[in-house]
């Protein structure tokens, strides 16, 4: 008796060995979707990631011209009437001076970074500078 179930279990589990092909291709369709999913998640957030250093280094371009300006004197040459423009690598700082804005004796400066890469964004910051 004990003979009779072993082999009755043996032809039972025969059966059920391994996988079927089609089960296989299943499971492989569902893993390539998955992985062209992070493929393109990958290549996303590799493209944020650039757009975010880029607009940092702008912002940081600009904030440190305007400590540059603030340090310089009331009549200096860089705080005239008018458009002022530098270039520092790809980036291009401009700075914009009005006088007597917003009141007498004060200079209104807004300074502007753009970049040469596609994905720059233009950054300005306006700031006063008091006589």
């Amino acid at each position: 008796m004990f003979c009779h179930q072993t082999a009755e279990m043996m032809r039972g589990q025969r059966g059920r060995q391994g996988f079927t092909l089609l089960e296989v291709m299943i499971a492989i369709a569902i893993f390539s979707v998955g992985i062209l999913a992070v493929g393109a998640l990958q290549i996303n957030s590799a493209n944020t990631n650039t757009g975010a250093r880029i607009h940092t280094e702008e912002s940081t371009w600009v904030v440190d011209q305007i400590e540059r300006l603030t340090a310089l004197d009331y009549d200096n040459a860089d705080l005239s009437a008018g458009v002022h423009e530098v270039v520092q690598g790809p980036y291009t700082i401009q700075w914009t001076v009005t006088d007597d804005s917003p009141v007498a004796g004060a200079k209104r400066i807004a300074v502007t970074a753009t970049g040469a890469h596609q994905r720059a964004r233009t950054v300005t910051i306006e700031f006063i500078k008091a006589r």
